[in-house]
């Protein structure tokens, strides 16, 4: 056997032995289904009572999988796994309410937007501001508060009715009990201001007392004033946040690894996380903190349907909801073509509406 011969010999043995690893891919072979990963995140990701998943995300990965006759099955994951999964390849996709980010980019392949949105705020319900005075109103502070002003006008009277009873016996004497009585009336008329004029002091003793007490009065009438208004305003510092300028000095909360808590992790803001959102609108609805922060569309929804809190009206730090794909997946143009064709459908704008509400937001 010649050299020339046995060189192609050796070449042909060697392409037969690496053919295998050079014919394996990323992409599934076509009878292999997709494993998709996803997170509850209603309403781009809601799971029915049986077992089945709905919502924005999931009817859009339907359609483009009926479009390009994919077959598929969907894994439930963590939200940190939806990334990590494409990265090792246990995952072909990941379909979620998954915002695109520089970190996220880094490490994964994204499809073109299917909804834009951005950061929202939710707070506690303000609530009806009449029925709120009228609870304030008939509180156990403001009770407590009025216990203590007639405790302290009793004293008054009583020490005034000490000065006055024998030598003013008209207007505070016969029995302890009506003397103490028409003290403590005079007590309170001269603490307001009022002076009817019915009842005054004659002995010095007594006009000691009256003087000491009318300007001792002046002081308490106007602290006591302040805290009733204290008392029944007190509801408007559960929504003192109204914007993002408020949250530095607001009592924060967001989901742990979110978008959200890259966000104020940047700006310097304290917060502290949940594990999940609904967690997170409970503390809140709990009193626990004072604002979340999370995806508007989410926010809006899972106030509606479940907690009692209100999403406040601006919106900020864009957010771009896509499909995450491993990096260099040979699938990407073809899925942002029909993702394009998708969104521009009639279809699409009713899902966003039925969804999201009439505004789509």
């Amino acid at each position: 056997m010649t050299l020339p011969m046995l060189r192609t010999g050796a070449f042909f043995l060697l392409l037969a032995l690496a053919w295998p690893a050079l014919s394996q891919t990323d992409e599934p072979t076509p009878n292999e289904p997709l494993i998709v990963g996803t997170k509850i995140a209603p309403p781009f990701v809601i799971k029915e009572e049986d077992g089945e998943f709905s919502g924005i995300s999931i009817e859009l990965w339907e359609e483009l999988a009926r479009r390009q006759n994919l077959t598929y099955e969907f894994k439930e994951v963590e939200l940190i796994d939806l990334i990590r999964g494409l990265e090792d390849g246990t995952l072909d996709a990941s379909v979620a309410a998954l915002t695109v980010t520089a970190g996220r980019e880094a490490v994964v392949d994204f499809t073109h937007p299917f909804h834009t949105t951005g950061l929202a705020i939710a707070v506690p319900q303000a609530g009806n501001p009449v029925w709120i005075a009228v609870k304030r109103l008939f509180s156990w502070e403001f009770m407590v508060a009025i216990v203590a002003l007639g405790g302290l006008l009793l004293a008054v009277g009583f020490v005034f009715w000490l000065t006055e009873r024998r030598k003013n016996a008209d207007m505070f004497g016969g029995t302890p009990a009506q003397g103490i009585g028409a003290s403590f009336w005079w007590a309170a008329v001269t603490m307001t201001t009022v002076g009817y004029g019915d009842k005054a002091p004659v002995t010095f003793a007594g006009r000691l007392v009256a003087l000491v007490w009318m300007f001792a009065a002046i002081i308490l009438i106007s602290s006591f004033t302040a805290a009733i208004a204290t008392s029944l305003t007190v509801s408007q510092l559960e929504t003192s946040v109204q914007g993002p300028g408020d949250l530095p000095d607001a009592r924060v909360v967001t989901v742990d690894r979110s978008a959200s808590a890259q966000y104020l992790d940047e700006r310097g803001i304290g917060f502290s996380t949940r594990a999940d959102l609904p967690t997170a609108l409970q503390a809140v609805a709990d009193g626990d903190f004072d604002a979340v922060v999370y995806d508007r569309p989410i926010l809006q929804y899972l106030s509606r349907q479940q907690f009692p809190l209100q999403v406040l009206p601006s919106t900020f730090e864009r957010q771009d909801y896509a499909i995450a794909l491993p990096e260099g997946s040979e699938r990407r143009d073809l899925f942002n073509r029909t993702l394009l064709t998708i969104i521009e459908d009639d279809d699409w704008s009713n899902t966003l509406q039925r969804y999201l509400g009439e505004d789509g937001n």
